[in-house]
């Protein structure tokens, strides 16, 4: 995998930018401080998942979407957040 701006790759800086840049994690998940970098990492690609199916219809562009969603390391920016915002 190749370094983007410091993230492992393009889709999980984009992703982190986009999605939980600024994201109040205490707000949404009170219990987050209780997960390791592992549940919640899954836990933000569900939430990834959920948002693009529901702000879009089924269709070749939520395809690329989730597709591009797929090469996100959802346990890198959890790590992140769990580090650098003491989630």
């Amino acid at each position: 995998m190749s370094n983007y701006n410091g993230w492992t790759n393009y889709a999980t800086w984009r992703v982190n930018l986009e999605m939980f840049d600024g994201f109040d994690f205490k707000e949404y998940w009170p219990e987050s401080d209780k997960w390791n970098a592992y549940d919640l990492g899954d836990f933000l690609k569900g939430y990834a998942e959920e948002l693009i199916e529901s702000s879009s219809s089924e269709g070749l562009a939520r395809d690329y979407a989730l597709a591009f969603i797929s090469d996100v390391n959802w346990h890198e920016i959890a790590a992140h957040y769990q580090d650098e915002v003491e989630v």
